[in-house]
């Protein structure tokens, strides 16, 4: 059997978790909503929007007139309105204040595209949600100053962060009531706080995540962006070539108040990175899927985004992200990692979609996930 076979018979085979999970404890004072966020009212339902118009790949500048169309195509075949108006006020209201959770970690090739979430924001302005209402938000402040959204948004629009950068140092952002406590490996915090402006402000979130390969996760797609960003201290679920992330992610994205609040799901891969994510520093990795995937089931969207990522891996003559030989691995060695597709620093755990699948989160299993294509 050669490797491209043995690959993709590893990559079909159930996904086998690890030896032993940490014990992990929620606190949270906020109970779950009728019908929480997640998996919403679409569990096991995606809608995928392509066009072969939406990026010029030479430039990689996005078409703000097709992205519009995508948009308006995409929500309105979701929810079954005539109307992108319609469609917004299926899941907002006026009174609603908003949050639209962005990736900005692949600075400066591959973030939430800028007319994605104009888009959004313009929509929610016709359903009378006002700017001053909105929030777009991302954990890291220098992070948000270097993709700078404002000019692309209307006057009154609050762009917030947690922390002024990933320095582990800054709290004051994170709710003190509201965490996941875990002793992983030894770590002297264990806990993980969800954002302030999470339990204390908002009431509908849009989770706006990329196409991206991911050294821990295999992927980091709704799930990894929406629990990941919006929680302190997580790098410390990876550590040494061991990653916890087949458990943490979906238990993070669970907690309450996030799972009921988080509505609405909008996976933008206009671009995409195979190797390196969540960074994209270059465009050595970069590439174009040239699609929007909508939904509210956050397990459905990410267990599609898996085989984009293997697939794409795949063409590229790189190992799996369900790889797991130690011949791979080149623990912590990231300039290594960054010059050879073929090397892993972390052993993955592309099973965490599976994993929050078991946690109610949505649907995991192939067979049962409803894709409609739509062409623009």
């Amino acid at each position: 059997m050669d490797r491209r076979a043995f690959v993709q018979l590893l990559a079909a085979a159930p996904l086998v978790p690890p030896p032993s999970l940490p014990k992990l404890r929620v606190v949270t004072g906020y109970a779950a909503a009728k019908v929480p966020g997640m998996p919403g009212p679409y569990p096991g339902r995606v809608v995928k929007v392509k066009s072969e118009r939406c990026v010029d790949t030479e430039t990689s500048a996005a078409n703000d007139d097709v992205v519009r169309e995508m948009m308006a195509r995409g929500m309105c075949t979701l929810t079954g309105e005539k109307t992108p108006l319609e469609a917004w006020r299926r899941f907002v209201e006026p009174k609603d204040v908003v949050g639209i959770k962005v990736n900005c970690g692949g600075h400066p090739w591959c973030v939430s595209a800028y007319e994605i979430v104009a888009e959004i924001v313009r929509q929610l302005g016709a359903v009378g949600v006002p700017p001053t209402q909105v929030y777009v938000y991302e954990r890291f402040q220098n992070q948000m100053d270097n993709v700078n959204y404002a000019p692309h948004l209307p006057e009154g629009v609050q762009i917030v962060a947690a922390e002024t950068a990933n320095r582990y140092a800054e709290n004051r952002g994170y709710d003190p009531k509201t965490y996941l406590e875990a002793d992983l490996f030894g770590e002297e915090d264990t806990r993980s706080n969800m954002m302030r402006l999470v339990t204390q402000k908002l009431t509908k979130i849009i989770n706006v995540p990329n196409m991206k390969d991911h050294g821990a996760t295999g992927a980091t797609g709704c799930l990894k962006n929406i629990a990941y960003g919006s929680f302190s201290n997580v790098a410390r679920t990876h550590f040494r070539g061991k990653s916890h992330t087949y458990s943490f992610v979906g238990a993070l994205a669970a907690v309450e108040p996030l799972r009921s609040r988080t509505v609405l799901q909008i996976m933008d891969g206009l671009r995409g990175v195979w190797h390196g994510g969540p960074f994209a520093r270059s465009r050595k990795y970069l590439f174009y899927p040239k699609q929007i995937l909508f939904g509210t089931d956050p397990v459905a969207i990410d267990r599609l985004l898996l085989d984009i990522i293997d697939d794409k891996r795949k063409a590229e003559g790189a190992i799996s992200i369900y790889d797991r030989a130690p011949s791979s691995l080149r623990l912590g060695d990231e300039r290594a990692r960054d010059e050879d597709p073929n090397v892993n620093i972390i052993i993955r755990e592309p099973g965490h979609v599976e994993y929050a699948g078991t946690l109610g989160l949505g649907v995991a299993d192939k067979a049962k996930i409803s894709v409609q294509d739509v062409e623009v």
